[in-house]
């Protein structure tokens, strides 16, 4: 069954992905519509969205949705799919090449199918729950690095949570000082595809949304990395702070996050 729901998923992406292509590039500021601060939806969301959810309904009428444009089914006792039809709008808007289509299916509050499509690149990640994950059909690992002072680790920026931003840049210093670099590309889907596939090894943010992480975090898990809240459990959905990186790294990881938001945030 949960192979069903995969193809489901890709055939999906893959949709959504054509919708993406056919306009990038062709965006203007007539279609562009600010949610909040430095957070915007374009037209080409909205319609890859569409497609998505238009597709997967056609196999799966009775299951429900979280996506980020449109539905909010709250229910969580059946197959829930939790959709981003553009990670990076951002970056989409001004054609910068990093952006993604995250589609996940959570069955009684565990994502059990996961899947990442970079358009740009056809790379398809994905992964069932017990079953793996894979890069366009091939097996992928996290990486076997155990020192931070070789590890590369990806963030992104606390636009929602501005508020944050003192907190958030001391860490990201700390960091920065112990590991060999860090990147912020503006995906966090890709950057946790990036880390189930061993391109990176740890990955931290806060204030994110089910849709940015929830295909991702089974990508990780499947590959052999650790995915938790800044607290260390398991409430990254709800809380959108999270922390996954490679066995090794990640309690390292975790503790410095623990250090620096001890009394602020408690996961």
């Amino acid at each position: 069954m949960l192979k069903d729901f995969l193809d489901t998923a890709i055939k999906a992406a893959r949709q959504g992905a054509e919708v993406l292509l056919e306009n990038l590039g062709s965006i203007t500021s007539d279609e562009v519509r600010r949610k909040q601060t430095s957070d915007f939806v374009t037209r080409v969301d909205t319609e890859s969205e569409e497609v998505i959810i238009e597709t997967i309904k056609e196999s799966f009428p009775d299951h429900t949705f979280l996506s980020e444009e449109s539905l909010k089914d709250t229910i969580q006792e059946g197959y829930r799919w939790i959709i981003d039809p553009l990670d990076g709008t951002t970056n989409y808007i001004h054609g910068y090449p990093m952006f993604s289509i995250s589609i996940a299916l959570e069955y009684r509050g565990e994502i059990v199918v996961g899947v990442v499509l970079d358009p740009l690149r056809d790379e398809l990640f994905t992964a069932m729950k017990g079953k793996g994950a894979f890069l366009n059909g091939e097996q992928i690992r996290v990486s076997d690095i155990a020192s931070p002072e070789t590890a590369l680790l990806t963030t992104g920026f606390p636009f929602r949570a501005k508020e944050m931003i003192d907190e958030y840049l001391k860490l990201f210093r700390n960091l920065f000082l112990k590991s060999s670099d860090l990147r912020r590309a503006g995906s966090a889907a890709l950057d946790l595809a990036y880390l189930a596939c061993g391109r990176c090894d740890g990955f931290f943010e806060l204030g994110l949304s089910p849709w940015d992480i929830a295909a991702g975090s089974l990508l990780i898990e499947e590959a052999g990395g650790v995915v938790t809240d800044f607290g260390g459990g398991r409430q990254y959905l709800q809380t959108g702070n999270i922390v996954a990186a490679t066995p090794m790294l990640h309690p390292l990881i975790l503790e410095e996050i623990k250090r620096v938001f001890r009394g602020i945030i408690d996961a």
